[in-house]
C-alpha cells in the first residue's frame, strides 16, 4: 500500500523533464555570460578603456541579462537555477577568493606597511561602521529617512563598510602605481572583508539576545571571534606545513595526492572555523598566508605550478561569476523602492564615514611615522575614493533579509543594492581619471617600499635610517622599538620557524627571492602587481 502511495510522487516524467530543461537553460546562460565577460574584459584591457572596468562589465552583463529574463516568459524557470543564495556565496564562491588573496600576498610590501594596513582595516572599518550606524539612526530620529532600531543601524553600518577594490586594483595594475599605495589598498581589502563580517555577526548576536550587552562585552565578543578565527587559520596552516614536510609526498607518483591534500586544507580551515561559530573568512585568509610562506615550499615543483594555477583559475572564475550573479539577481529581485530617502542619505553617510576612516586613520599613522614615510594626502584621497562596495556588502545585505524583521531587512537590501550599482558602475568607471588627476599612477618603479626596504633598479634593497637624528617625540622612540621587534620576528622566522616548518634550512633570503620570481610567472598576483618591476 505504501508503494502505491509513494510511486506517483516519484514518477513524474513531465515534471522531471521541465526541471532538467530549466536547469540546462540556467547553466547555459551562466556559461554564456562568463564567456562574454572574460572576452569583453580582455577587449577592454587591450584597448585600455578604463571607463568600464572588468568588474563593472560583469555586473552590467548580469543586469542586462537579468532584466531581459525578468520581462520574458522564462523568468520563473530560470530564477529557480540562477538565484543569488548567500549560503552558496559564503560556502563556495567567497573561500577561494579570500584564500587566493592571502596566498598571493607578497610579504615584503605588505608587512613593511603592516601597521598602517591594520589601522585602516581594523580600526578604520570599526570607525566607519559606527559612524554610518549612528548617522543612519540619527537620520531616522530626525525623520530624514526610514527609522531603524539602533542595533540594526549598526548592522547596516557593518555590512556596508565592506569595500571591494577589485576595480581599483585592476586599474592600478594597468596604469602602474606607487607600491605603498597599492599595498595599503590591497592590504586593507584583504582584512576589511573579514573585519566587516566579524562586526556584522557580532551585532547580529547582540540583537538576537533578549538581554542587552554593554559596549565592553561587544568588543570582547568581537575580539574572541577575530583572534579565535585567526588562531584556527594559522594552526591549520602550520599543520599542513608539517604534514607536507614529513609525509614524503613530493615524489612524481604522489603528485596527485599532494595537490588534492593542499587544495583541501583551506576548506578544512574554513569549515572548522564555521563549525566553532567563528569567522571562516578570517581563518582561511590566514591559512592562505601561512600556507604560502611555509607549506608551499614543501611541495614538489610540479605541484607548486599546479596549485598556483588552480587557485588562480578558481579565484578568477569566482570573482567574475560573483559580479555576474550579483547583477542578475539585482535585476530579478523584488526591491523596496518606497524609501528613496534612506538610499540617498545612506550614500551620503557612507561617504562621510569613509572619510572619517581614511583621513582619521591616516592622521594617526602619520603621527608615528618618520617624515619621509608619512602617507601623503594624495594617497589618502585615492584610498578614500577606492572604497567601492561589492559582493561582500551585497551578500551580507541579502543575509540581513533573513536576520531582520520583514521590511527592515528589505529596506537595507535595497539600499545596499543601489549603493553597489552606483559605486561599481559610476565611481569605478571614473577611478582611472581620478588616479591620474591625483598623479598617483604611472610612477611605481622608483618609490620607497616601507620600513627598511626600497625599490632600486627593480630590486628590494635594505634601507638604514639615521639613528642619530632627533626623535622629536616619544612616538619616534616607540617606532624604533617596533622596528626592532619586527626585525626580531624576521630573525625568529629565519632561524626557527622556517627551518622547523619547511625543508629550507639555509639560504633563506635567496630562496625567498627566487620563490617570488618564479611565483610571479604563474600566479594571479602577477596581473595585480606587475607594475612593481616596470622600468
Amino acid at each position: 500500500m505504501s508503494e502505491l502511495q509513494i510511486s506517483p510522487a516519484i514518477h513524474d516524467p513531465q515534471g522531471q523533464e521541465k526541471q532538467q530543461q530549466a536547469a540546462g537553460v540556467g547553466i547555459l546562460l551562466q556559461i554564456m555570460m562568463l564567456v562574454l565577460s572574460f572576452v569583453l574584459g580582455h577587449v577592454l584591457r587591450r584597448h585600455k578603456f578604463y571607463y568600464l572596468p572588468e568588474a563593472s562589465a560583469s555586473l552590467l552583463i548580469g543586469l542586462i541579462v537579468g532584466g531581459l529574463a525578468n520581462i520574458s516568459n522564462t523568468e520563473t524557470s530560470i530564477r529557480t537555477w540562477f538565484n543569488f543564495h548567500d549560503e552558496f556565496f559564503f560556502l563556495f564562491l567567497l573561500p577561494p577568493i579570500i584564500f587566493q588573496s592571502g596566498f598571493s600576498l607578497q610579504p615584503k610590501p605588505f608587512f613593511s606597511n603592516f601597521g598602517a594596513i591594520v589601522t585602516f582595516s581594523v580600526l578604520g572599518t570599526f570607525v566607519a561602521s559606527m559612524v554610518t550606524g549612528v548617522l543612519v539612526y540619527l537620520g531616522g530620529v530626525m525623520f530624514l529617512m526610514y527609522k531603524l532600531p539602533f542595533v540594526e543601524c549598526l548592522m547596516f553600518g557593518s555590512l556596508i563598510s565592506a569595500t571591494d577594490p577589485v576595480t581599483v586594483l585592476s586599474i592600478f595594475q594597468e596604469l602602474g602605481s606607487d607600491v605603498n599605495l597599492y599595498a595599503l589598498v590591497f592590504g586593507e581589502s584583504v582584512l576589511n572583508d573579514a573585519m566587516a563580517i566579524s562586526l556584522y555577526r557580532t551585532m547580529s548576536l547582540v540583537r538576537s539576545q533578549s538581554a542587552g550587552q554593554n559596549f565592553f562585552m561587544v568588543i570582547v565578543r568581537f575580539l574572541e571571534t577575530f583572534v579565535g578565527s585567526m588562531s584556527a587559520g594559522v594552526g591549520v596552516g602550520f599543520i599542513s606545513a608539517l604534514l607536507f614536510k614529513y609525509a614524503g609526498l613530493d615524489v612524481d607518483n604522489l603528485q596527485n595526492l599532494e595537490c588534492c591534500l593542499f587544495v583541501l586544507f583551506p576548506y578544512f580551515s574554513y569549515m572548522l572555523a564555521e563549525g566553532l561559530s567563528l569567522s571562516g573568512i578570517v581563518s582561511i585568509l590566514f591559512t592562505g598566508i601561512v600556507m604560502k610562506h611555509y607549506t608551499y615550499s614543501n611541495l614538489s615543483t610540479n605541484s607548486q605550478r599546479f596549485v598556483s594555477s588552480f587557485f588562480h583559475l578558481i579565484s578568477s572564475l569566482a570573482e567574475t561569476f560573483v559580479f555576474i550573479y550579483m547583477g542578475f539577481d539585482i535585476a530579478m529581485e523584488n526591491h523596496s523602492w518606497s524609501h528613496v530617502g534612506f538610499i540617498l542619505f545612506s550614500i551620503l553617510f557612507i561617504v562621510i564615514a569613509r572619510a572619517a576612516n581614511v583621513f582619521g586613520c591616516g592622521y594617526l599613522v602619520n603621527l608615528v611615522r618618520p617624515a619621509h614615510r608619512k602617507i601623503p594626502m594624495t594617497h589618502q584621497k585615492a584610498l578614500w575614493y577606492s572604497g567601492l562596495r561589492g559582493a561582500m556588502a551585497f551578500a551580507l545585505a541579502l543575509q540581513s533579509v533573513h536576520d531582520l524583521p520583514e521590511g527592515h531587512g528589505q529596506t537595507i537590501f535595497t539600499a545596499t543594492t543601489a549603493i553597489v550599482v552606483v559605486t561599481v558602475l559610476l565611481i569605478g568607471g571614473s577611478t582611472g581619471t581620478m588616479l591620474e588627476a591625483l598623479e598617483v599612477v604611472g610612477d611605481g618603479h622608483d618609490t620607497t617600499l616601507g620600513d627598511g626596504f626600497e625599490v632600486v633598479n627593480n630590486r628590494y634593497m635594505t634601507r638604514f635610517d639615521d639613528e642619530d637624528s632627533p626623535s622629536g617625540s616619544g612616538f619616534r622612540t616607540k617606532l624604533r622599538e617596533f622596528h626592532k621587534s619586527a626585525a626580531s620576528f624576521t630573525e625568529l622566522d629565519k632561524n626557527y620557524l622556517t627551518p622547523f616548518f619547511t625543508s629550507n634550512n639555509g639560504d633563506y633570503d635567496d630562496d625567498d627571492d627566487n620563490n617570488e620570481q618564479h611565483h610571479e610567472e604563474i600566479t594571479p598576483f602577477t596581473r595585480r602587481v606587475d607594475f612593481y618591476n616596470r622600468g
